[in-house]
């Protein structure tokens, strides 16, 4: 099982090439596409104070010795932070225990707390409490939809908008599936996405080519099947999940992730967005968008127009970072149809345990319902999460690595920003993926440990009564576990 592979006892070629992967990886640090660029420019404007910093805690001018300065490491700390020696030793179960022991005693964790540490080089579980018993993961179950999405239809794959001619003097825009679709002028988020507004602009270069300046519109979302409502109800940290819609079906018009208010019907509004741009084109659409099927036989001629996504790898890291639920979803439901499912919770919630039961992992105790983890009906071990991770690193499997250069940087990305910069332990050498429900914190990522050794982790708390203080003790677990060899 690719889970479990010694590397190590394998020729000296395997570790050679699990050193190259991981290399790579360090080389493109968690900067890999659009997301990472603008985290980047992010992490560089902090290099002054992380000098500063640094000068302060040596004692440097200006500074004193042990001063401790509240701001992470300067981007290029950040970027080292997953190299390093693959003949590095690994922890003992009673250096992790010893470490790791006191800390799960915090009374900040809930009445139900698990957790495991997988050796990457191995494979192995090096430590674990309660590492095989389920638990609500909240949004680690991120993971696991960006493993199998990742796994079923390649890092490069991407989500296609499309207009076609239906007959005379009608188009249909037909959704594909690409939450992240833009209408804006300038969309944010410090990357390209699909935008509605070139769409727009070409289809009417296509319709006046052909003498064409008015129009009837249709739509169609027949690619998502199923409810369009997540179980959780209508909520601002998700839209109701569409094959069409535009910037995630936020109508703030600026808020590019996070909780925000959402349209009710994400299909209609984009399409009624997209009669006025056709407008604004010089092509004039008679009457309203109505939803309808686009023709079955339609061919490649009548294909108007056409616009696609960032490929799956800036998806699936833009979904991990920003913990975006409405990406989640859409992966889920094209996970499904690329298992042949049909593309809703239901199938994607069976797509992603099927694809994860055939890449190896044991999956006893495990369940679906949703891509995004806001169900509390999903459990999922410690001991599942890690080894997913651990999967992740594999050299045998690098369309996995996004996984990897997704997960938020302590200190410095996404939903980790804002944590492990009190005390400055861990941050920019954690990397974890957070989840967070009420009375449910969870945190799954990796460290590379103070001997050098990649390790994944994951901690379960459910139960908990006071988030911060949680998040706080998930912290220090994680900060622990980075900055210890743990070999004693």
């Amino acid at each position: 099982m690719p889970v479990t592979k010694n590397w190590q006892v394998v020729a000296g070629s395997a570790a050679a090439g699990f050193a190259v992967a991981l290399t790579a990886v360090a080389a493109a640090g968690p900067w890999e596409s659009g997301q990472r660029t603008a985290e980047r420019a992010i992490a560089a404007s902090r290099d002054g104070q992380g000098k500063q910093a640094r000068a302060l805690n040596k004692g440097g001018p200006g500074g004193r010795d042990g001063a401790v300065a509240p701001v992470p490491p300067a981007a290029p700390e950040v970027l080292a932070a997953v190299s390093g020696p693959q003949s590095a030793p690994a922890p003992t179960r009673a250096g992790l225990s010893g470490r790791l022991g006191p800390l799960l005693d915090d009374r900040a964790l809930g009445a139900l707390t698990t957790g495991a540490v997988v050796d990457a080089v191995s494979g192995r579980t090096v430590w674990g409490q309660g590492n095989g018993t389920p638990a609500v993961p909240a949004s680690t179950t991120k993971v696991a939809t960006a493993v199998a999405a990742l796994s079923l239809l390649g890092p490069d794959h991407r989500l296609t908008t499309s207009v076609v001619a239906a007959g005379k003097d009608r188009v249909v825009l037909v959704g594909g599936g690409d939450p992240t679709l833009t209408a804006r002028a300038k969309p944010g988020g410090g990357w390209r996405a699909a935008s509605l507004r070139t769409l727009a602009s070409d289809t009417a270069r296509a319709l006046r080519a052909e003498g064409v300046r008015s129009v009837r519109l249709g739509y169609d979302t027949s690619l998502f099947t199923g409810p369009a409502v997540h179980p959780i109800g209508i909520n601002e940290n998700i839209a109701p999940v569409a094959a069409l819609m535009a910037d995630e079906g936020r109508s703030d018009g600026r808020s590019t992730k996070g909780p925000a208010a959402r349209q009710w019907d994400p299909s209609a509004e984009a399409a009624a967005t997209f009669a006025d741009l056709l407008g604004k084109q010089g092509i004039t659409v008679v009457g309203a968008a109505k939803a309808g099927k686009a023709p079955t036989d339609a061919s490649a001629a009548d294909r108007l127009a056409e616009v696609r996504s960032a490929p799956l790898a800036d998806l699936v890291e833009r979904m991990l970072t920003n913990s975006d639920n409405d990406i989640a979803e859409a992966l889920a439901r094209h996970t499904a149809l690329a298992a042949g499912r049909p593309g809703s919770f239901s199938g994607g919630a069976k797509a992603i345990g099927s694809t994860l039961r055939e890449l190896g992992l044991p999956l006893e105790g495990a369940r679906f319902t949703d891509g995004s983890g806001l169900n509390r009906a999903d459990h999922l071990t410690a001991e599942q999460l890690a080894q997913l991770l651990a999967l992740a690193a594999d050299p045998d499997h690098p369309e996995l690595r996004p996984v990897l250069t997704g997960l938020p940087v302590a200190g410095f990305t996404g939903s980790l920003r804002e944590r492990f910069t009190s005390a400055g332990r861990g941050a920019g050498l954690v990397r974890a993926k957070t989840g967070t429900l009420t009375g449910v914190n969870a945190l799954a990522g990796t460290v590379v440990d103070a001997d050098g050794r990649l390790l994944t982790f994951a901690f379960l708390t459910n139960g908990t009564t006071d988030p911060v203080a949680a998040q706080s003790a998930l912290d220090r677990l994680a900060a622990e576990l980075a900055t210890c060899g743990c070999r004693t």
